[in-house]
């Protein structure tokens, strides 16, 4: 009946575990402040708050002679955070520079079904029929805002690497209305391509990766020797490509008269819908039309969500050490105040206030580590550049962004494995017999 008993008493703390840390992280911060309100008026208003308060107050002032193994919770923990704010910064900032490619008066028409823009193969006769669709901006001599573009991927060394060494990086050829059409693209050093000549011009990001990308320098680029005449900065996934005329790069890579999409600038975005309605029912037609805005964040999506996955599978493995810590530290701390908890028992303490002083004990520690790592996240990673590969061709070079809510997830986790790892614990002194622990059991 005993054995019976246990199981069922670990069964049960195991369902709270369960159920708290899941609660925890699932619930927004507007619900969790408001359990904390509520908490905070029980521990003012009530009896045994008090008493968990004044309980609270004597361990927190005994942390001094228990530094070490304090600091055993907190670097542990501050481990734990800082690696997973990391992936999750490193998720967020190449989400957003994607999302700011886009905009919402801006689409994108494609082949029907093209996942992405170098999968997608337009024609001569497409490309025509979709620059005259109604919807379309105009600029002041009437000429439609739409830019026909080519994406291909091309071959450079890696900046820094061995002499062999070569990285993907994606070649845009576009036209004179791809400036209008694309106006966070502007020239920060040098000077534009000129159309019809072999001549490119590199995103800020693609120069900081790859070598030779500098004004004056030539590239090999498709058998053929390419001048960089300048340098453009974008602040999104363009300023990691390189842009060439259009018709030179079809003709460099075999693409003919055909583009990969259409860019258009529309009058506004209520037009969008007009606008692909248009185009879905033209017969001449099969393409897949989008804001430029949702192509990007269906873009990210896929990478984002491995990225955090990755960084949440690396969190869970180390949290798991830093339970275990906290384990450690808390039940030695409980065998330490083992009398002391005993003599609160027996001057009327109940058993709720000493769990809950155990509680917020361990949980003001993992506070203070998840602060502590997520500082350090921020110091070291937040603006750190890095680059991967991005729609299965060409390096995206992008920002960690160390953001709010990326921190916010790291100190949910931090009181999370605080919870765990002090339950436990609270659950053990709450449970002494007092006449046992008064004899030094």
């Amino acid at each position: 009946m005993k054995k019976l008993k246990g199981f069922l008493r670990g069964l049960g703390m195991g369902l709270v575990v369960v159920v708290g840390v899941a609660a925890w992280v699932a619930l927004p911060w507007f619900v969790l402040l408001a359990l904390l309100v509520l908490f905070a008026a029980w521990m003012v208003l009530t009896r045994r708050g008090r008493q968990a308060s004044s309980v609270t107050q004597v361990g927190l002032s005994t942390l001094r002679q228990r530094i070490g193994a304090s600091s055993v919770v907190v670097i542990g923990i501050a481990g734990v955070v800082g690696v997973l704010v990391a992936m999750l910064a490193m998720a967020e900032g190449y989400r957003e520079t994607l999302r700011k490619s886009g905009s919402e008066d801006t689409a994108i028409v494609m082949r029907g079904a093209s996942a992405a823009e170098v999968m997608s193969t337009l024609d001569h006769a497409s490309v025509t029929v979709i620059q005259q669709a109604p919807g379309i901006a105009r600029d002041a001599d009437g000429r439609p805002l739409a830019s026909p573009e080519t994406i291909v991927a091309a071959n450079l060394p890696i900046k820094g690497g061995a002499p062999d060494e070569d990285g993907s990086v994606q070649l845009r050829g576009v036209g004179l209305q791809a400036w209008a059409v694309h106006p966070n693209v502007k020239i920060v050093e040098g000077r534009r391509f000129e159309p019809g000549r072999r001549e490119l011009v590199a995103g800020a990001g693609a120069q900081g990766q790859f070598a030779g990308l500098a004004p004056g320098k030539q590239v090999r680029l498709g058998n053929q020797m390419w001048t960089v005449t300048g340098i453009f900065r974008s602040g999104d996934s363009y300023d990691s490509e390189l842009w060439g005329d259009a018709e030179v790069v079809a003709s460099t890579y075999d693409r003919g008269s055909t583009r990969s999409s259409v860019i258009a600038k529309l009058t506004s975005p209520s037009a969008f819908k007009a606008f692909k309605a248009t185009l879905a029912g033209d017969p001449r037609l099969d393409v897949d039309t989008d804001t430029t805005a949702a192509y990007f964040s269906k873009q990210s999506e896929g990478m984002t969500k491995v990225i955090r996955i990755i960084g949440m599978v690396v969190g869970a493995i180390m949290g798991i050490g830093a339970v275990f810590g906290a384990l450690n530290t808390m039940f030695a701390t409980v065998s330490a105040r083992v009398r002391e908890i005993a003599t609160l028992r027996a001057i009327g303490f109940r058993g709720l206030p000493v769990v809950v002083a155990v509680m917020l004990e361990t949980m003001l520690l993992a506070l203070l580590g998840g602060v502590l790592g997520g500082l350090l996240a921020w110091l070291i990673f937040n603006g750190y550049t890095a680059s991967t590969i991005a729609g299965g061709v060409g390096q995206l070079t992008f920002e960690f962004k160390v953001s709010a809510p990326v921190l916010w997830t790291g100190l949910k986790w931090a009181l999370a494995i605080g919870f765990i790892g002090g339950l436990f614990p609270a659950v053990r002194a709450a449970r002494l017999p007092v006449t046992d622990a008064l004899r030094g059991a």
